[in-house]
């Protein structure tokens, strides 16, 4: 009886035990996980492909009162979004294959194009708001023309540094910032002709990132950090409507129905929604309420459809994407994976930051979108190419590239290799007949497996 009694009692401390032996394998696990080969890629990948379809389906809640206001349908901004993922979706696919030579390549291009989109935009571009001059209609379509000069900066701004740290050149603060700043400075001066104030400030926190990565000294760091938040102050004096917008922000119950009715109820959606939200569809402030609830503030009706709980998820995801840009960065060793990686990264957390503490009212309303997530296809289609060119330096890690080679090449892999492209992980050309080898080294243990399974 002692024996039957107390053969219960051990095998549920044998039960406890091994669940407790489980968590202490999994959290000894777990730094091994974080060191996988992979892991970067993944995190990115994941982060980026939950924050689109997290996007596409606040689109669609969120744009449903005001399109079939505007076109009676319901679904007509919805489209939009969808047709500009239809397109976005293969530009990721593609540049996450693509070499780190087409990268550098294409930097100088991309701002000569993007600059030349952005005079155009000034002098003939669509007024919308405020007087800002934003938008180009090309072909009946309307982009706005400094979504993807943020790419390009970032692009452009990484191969110029990477390629004097590759002469050793970096090694006066003069050489650091030209022609560094000057191309900066002409892409936010081109970007206040349609009184964009948010992007100028993406522009300039990025290239103070690539400063920050470069290992510019101190006291030149401080110094730009001085100037950028001089210019801000200047740009904001010399235009009234930014004026009040500093004004609704600092107090926002002094004109409720005026500058400050956006965020007022911004914050209504956010007090609404609570800790679970009041579900998908269940905004009440997306029903003439909340301006721009779609594009501008569609994060506060995340927080009132989802809770508490959902803007946790956002903001998370957006952590676990900075956090795996800057593992890239951090563990590469080209100077141009480590700057190109440092620069995507900050261009799109720091423009989340900034559009969730808008909404949250820790910031003046800057009228940017939230990456991957907003309505818009000048916005969505730059981000997703940004997205696969993050994922091809996740794939340029060292490791990375062996475990890659070792899983031989992918279908769009073998596409690129026929137009005579590849992804060789770096500007260096990759010493060919590398999976090759890898193969023919695991054949001798694939022919012995198949001989003592025929025995």
């Amino acid at each position: 009886m002692a024996v039957s009694a107390s053969a219960p009692s051990a095998a549920g401390t044998g039960g406890a035990g091994t669940a407790r032996d489980g968590s202490r394998v999994w959290l000894r696990e777990l730094p091994q996980v974080r060191n996988r080969p992979l892991t970067s890629y993944y995190l990115i990948f994941g982060s980026s492909a939950l924050l689109i379809a997290l996007g596409l389906t606040m689109v669609l809640s969120s744009s449903m009162v005001d399109s079939f206001t505007e076109t009676g349908s319901a679904f007509s901004l919805f489209q939009k979004q969808i047709a500009a993922a239809a397109v976005g979706l293969p530009l990721m696919v593609l540049a996450s294959h693509l070499p780190i030579k087409a990268f550098r390549a294409v930097g100088y291009p991309a701002v000569l194009i993007s600059s030349a989109l952005l005079i155009i935009t000034a002098f003939k571009g669509v007024e919308y708001g405020y007087g800002a001059v934003r938008w180009l209609e090309i072909g009946g379509i309307t982009v706005q023309a400094s979504e993807p000069a943020k790419l390009a900066f970032a692009l452009w701004g990484a191969n110029v540094l990477a390629r004097k740290e590759e002469l050793k050149q970096l090694v006066e603060w003069r050489q650091l910032l030209l022609p560094l700043l000057p191309g900066c400075g002409v892409l936010v001066l081109l970007v206040l002709l349609g009184t964009d104030l948010g992007t100028s400030f993406v522009l300039l926190s990025t290239f103070l990132a690539l400063l920050w990565v470069v290992g510019a000294p101190s006291k030149l760091l401080v110094g730009m950090i001085g100037l950028v938040a001089s210019l801000a102050t200047i740009m904001v004096a010399v235009e009234s409507f930014r004026v009040a917008r500093i004004t609704s922000f600092l107090n926002p119950e002094a004109d409720p129905t005026g500058s400050g009715y956006q965020l007022l109820h911004g914050l209504y959606a956010l007090g609404t929604g609570g800790l679970f939200g009041v579900g998908i569809g269940g905004s009440r402030e997306k029903w003439g309420f909340l301006p721009h609830p779609e594009s501008d503030f569609i994060f506060a009706i995340i927080g009132e459809e989802l809770g508490l709980i959902g803007t946790l998820v956002v903001v998370g995801l957006f952590g676990v994407l900075g956090y795996a840009g800057l593992r890239v960065a951090s563990r590469a060793k080209d100077p141009f994976t480590r700057l190109a990686a440092t620069s995507v990264t900050a261009w799109i957390v720091i423009q989340a930051l900034v559009n969730i503490g808008t909404v949250i009212g820790v910031l003046p309303i800057t009228g940017i979108p939230l990456p991957l997530v907003s309505a818009g296809g000048s916005s969505l289609i730059p981000t997703m190419a940004g997205m696969g060119i993050l994922l091809a330096l996740a794939k340029a890690e060292p490791d990375a590239r062996k475990a890659l080679a070792a899983r031989g090449p992918s279908r769009v892999q073998r596409a690129l290799s026929w137009l005579g492209l590849q992804n060789t992980g770096s500007g260096d050309a990759k010493r060919p007949g590398a999976a090759t080898q890898a193969n023919n080294a695991s054949r001798p243990t694939q022919v012995r497996a198949r001989r003592n399974r025929q025995r």
